[in-house]
């Protein structure tokens, strides 16, 4: 395979059998399309721009053996259709625990689990206060987990923590062939340097917040449309 097509054929193994598996009766996630797409859209606008920006700031950049030579300013294309396809695999699988396992919930440790993990991402980030991945991943992270727990007081977060601990695998294949090639390369003065295997740990943090940011909009727009339903 020409190695140019590297970045662009990993997204279509990624999004090919969630996408084929969407026309599933039981989780009919075709019928979210009209929630999921607009979450994912607003929430890809966020990080494109602050993908661009840490772009231009050296924080990480992209490997032209391994990449089709196609941007958006200086983003290679398949970096934006990233911030589309890999939220399309994670909500879905969100979709199937959902309809699979309806009373898998967490419900008791969900507040703990949010507590705990916004605490570790939020000592990190400060500790790290001159590294810019790690303080913006971790302190974003930080920050969208109090508003989702405490402001929102959100009932699905343990849903969202069970969805987040499957969607790990996946994660672990992708992001370490695009860490291990590499596709895109890491300035290790602006992240704590530390690996799990090729991946800087930030990445778990960075991708929480793209997941839970993705999660938390599509729920605001179904609970939406259920309640319109309700009042007519």
């Amino acid at each position: 395979m020409n190695p140019h097509w590297t970045y662009a054929v990993l997204h279509a193994a990624a999004f090919t059998f969630p996408f084929l598996l969407s026309f599933d009766r039981k989780v009919a996630f075709y019928k979210q399309w009209k929630f999921l797409f607009p979450a994912i859209l607003i929430v890809a606008a966020f990080f494109v721009v602050w993908d661009i920006w840490f772009t231009s700031m050296n924080v990480w950049g992209f490997n032209a053996d391994y990449i089709l030579g196609f941007h958006l300013a200086n983003l290679p294309v398949e970096e934006v259709l990233f911030f589309i396809t890999i939220p399309y695999c994670c909500v879905f699988i969100y979709a199937c625990i959902e309809a699979y396992f309806p009373k898998l919930t967490l419900e008791k440790a969900q507040n703990s689990i949010s507590i705990s993990v916004m605490a570790t991402a939020l000592i990190n980030g400060l500790i790290n206060y001159d590294k810019a991945y790690t303080l913006s991943a971790c302190v974003l992270a930080a920050l969208l987990i109090a508003y989702v727990v405490f402001i929102r007081k959100a009932t699905w977060m343990g849903r969202f923590w069970i969805s987040y601990a499957v969607v790990l695998i996946p994660f672990f294949i992708c992001n370490g062939v695009l860490t291990a090639k590499p596709v895109v390369i890491y300035n290790d003065a602006e992240n704590m340097g530390i690996r799990m295997g090729t991946i800087p740990v930030e990445d778990l943090f960075y991708n929480l917040v793209m997941f839970l940011g993705v999660i938390l909009l599509f729920e605001i727009f179904r609970s939406r449309k259920k309640q319109e339903l309700h009042l007519t």
